[in-house]
């Protein structure tokens, strides 16, 4: 494990970057599949990795309820009809 592959270790995943999050994570699995983590470290590596499956879990389902809300807006713009569903 080089330095600067763990550099965001130590950074709270909710501050992270998607990106960053998801190379952060794609390090820890190939170090984990590779053999190449320290058993010393293996728990807290483990425990860092579902930390950021859940925070992009909670990121995703987030911008899924945002877009699920917006698609009836974009609807009605696309047909034409830009008054607000509940108006008489």
């Amino acid at each position: 494990m080089s330095t600067s592959e763990n550099e965001t270790e130590d950074v709270p995943v909710a501050v992270l970057g998607y990106a960053e999050a998801a190379a952060e994570l794609d390090t820890i699995i190939r170090e984990l599949d590779q053999g190449l983590i320290d058993v010393d470290l293996l728990e807290s590596r483990f425990r860092r990795a579902i930390e950021i499956v859940e925070e992009l879990d909670r990121r995703i389902h987030g911008a899924r309820q945002r877009v699920d809300e917006l698609l009836p807006r974009l609807s009605r713009v696309v047909d034409g009809d830009s008054a607000p569903s509940d108006a008489p």
